[in-house]
Formats: C-alpha cells, sequence, structure tokens
C-alpha cells in the first residue's frame, strides 16, 4: 500500500458516472482503491490517470457482477483482503419502460445487479469489516426508492430494496465499528439515461452533475449522516418523514383487524 493511506475502497460500477468520481474524490482523499466495472479498457484509461494525479496504487478488476463467478470473486477480495476499508456499492442499471412494455429478462438482469450483487458484496464485506471493528459500506439507492412513481417498477423496487436493507445493516452493524451510508441520487448527468432510454434528461434544468452528487454524499459521510440525500434542500422533511414511518411500527402489534375490515355479518350484529 501507498504511503500514509486510508486503506483500500473497493468501488463497484466504477468505470464512468457515479462510480469513476467517488474513484477520483477517495484517491484524492487517500485511499487506494479497488476498482470494479465491466469495461477493462475504461478501467485501465481511469486507473492510469488517478494514479498519475494522485499517487494513489490502483488495482482493477474487470467483472460482470451478474456472473456469478465473476460476483463470487469479488465476494472472495471482500471477504479475504485486510486491506479494504470501504466498499461503494454503486453499480446498477436502471429502465424507464413501464410493466407493458419492459421485458421481463431485462428486469430480471437489473434485480441480479441492482440487488442480489449489492446484498452478497455487503454480506462479503460487513463480517470482515465487524471483525476489525471499522469500515464503511456506501450503498447507491436513489430517490425512486420514495417517489416510486418516477420510472420503471422495477427499478424503483430494486431501489426502495437498497434503502430498507440499509436501515437493516445500520441496525445489524450498531456498535460494531462499521459505518453503513446510504446515498439516494435524483436524476443525475450519466449515462445511465442512455441505457435507461431516456438520454435527454441528461440535459434538464434539475438533473444535477455527478460531481455535485459525490461531492455532497461525501459531506453527508463526513457528517455522519445514515441516509444522504443530496437534492432535497430542507432536510427537516427526510428526518420527519422517517421518524413518522418508524412511529407506525408498534402499532402494528394488535392481534385483531382493524373494524374497518370488519364483515357486513359482524357491522349488522
Amino acid at each position: 500500500m501507498t504511503a500514509s493511506t486510508k486503506g483500500f475502497a473497493l468501488i463497484t460500477g466504477a468505470s464512468a458516472g457515479i462510480g469513476a468520481i467517488y474513484a477520483d474524490r477517495l484517491a484524492r482523499r487517500g485511499f487506494d482503491l479497488i476498482l470494479v466495472a465491466r469495461n477493462q479498457s475504461r478501467l485501465n484509461a481511469l486507473s492510469e490517470r488517478l494514479a498519475r494525479e494522485t499517487g494513489r496504487s490502483i488495482e482493477t478488476v474487470a467483472a460482470d457482477l451478474n456472473d456469478k463467478s465473476a460476483l463470487a470473486k469479488i465476494e472472495s477480495l471482500l471477504r479475504d483482503d485486510p486491506r479494504i476499508t470501504m466498499l461503494v456499492n454503486n453499480a446498477g442499471v436502471g429502465s424507464v419502460a413501464s410493466v407493458l412494455d419492459g421485458n421481463v429478462d431485462a428486469m430480471e438482469s437489473m434485480i441480479g445487479l441492482n440487488i442480489t450483487a449489492l446484498t452478497r458484496l455487503t454480506y462479503a464485506a460487513a463480517p470482515a469489516f465487524a471483525a476489525k471493528g471499522s469500515g464503511t459500506i456506501v450503498n447507491i439507492s436513489s430517490v425512486v426508492g420514495i417517489a416510486v412513481e418516477l420510472l420503471n417498477g422495477v427499478y424503483s423496487a430494486s431501489k426502495s430494496y437498497v434503502l430498507s436493507f440499509g436501515h437493516a445493516l445500520q441496525r445489524d452493524l450498531a456498535g460494531k465499528g462499521v459505518r453503513v451510508q446510504t446515498v439516494l441520487p435524483a436524476a443525475t448527468a450519466t449515462e445511465f439515461w442512455d441505457v435507461a432510454g431516456y438520454a435527454k434528461q441528461k440535459e434538464a434544468a434539475s438533473t444535477m452533475t455527478a460531481d455535485d452528487l459525490v461531492d455532497a454524499a461525501l459531506v453527508g459521510l463526513d457528517q455522519g449522516e445514515l441516509v444522504t440525500i443530496p437534492t432535497l434542500h430542507d432536510g427537516d422533511q427526510w428526518t420527519k418523514w422517517e421518524a413518522d414511518r418508524r412511529a407506525l411500527a408498534p402499532r402494528f402489534a394488535n392481534a385483531k383487524a382493524a373494524p374497518r375490515y370488519a364483515s357486513n355479518a359482524e357491522t349488522a350484529e
């Protein structure tokens, strides 16, 4: 490792967009990097630039996380390489297609990348970090995990999963020295929109740059946020929404159905 390193950050989906910006920013913060993506030539170009500009140690792994053997290789890295101190689960794919227009095989592939790969990598990293008593897991969700009607239903549901999974991780890892941050970007100007089939979103006035998104997310991490929503200007709105959600939990514990579900016969008695 390079002198005075903060350890290695393993970043998935690292060859472009949000992942590449995370690589740049974390290298400049003193992390060495393991960059994971499918496109080896892009990984090489990014790693060469960052090594030259920052002096950090940069390793690359070309891997399709929807391929079981490739995914298993990254899991093994996270379990067995003690140099790794951070995991950024950024790899993902989206869609704007409705259930009437979408291809179910493409939706299954989306679930594999957005949910299965993220889950397996987290399950590999979390015990290793907990055993050391330190480490950080950053999971990239989306505001459509809350505003679920905005895009494709499977994509929104996959990002709702990431948000819920993050809450459970924070509960399970409390007191273990492992930080878990869930980041919810809104529309961000990356190739995501080209793949999703709505490239013009990148030019919208409300679309954030990937640089601004990652910079804000890292400030949120520094401030100890569990959930970071860079485009939400009134943070108290999230705090209240989350408090109201959690306040519902004890109200579900009833052995009998609510009166509004009484049958007509019961109502007539």
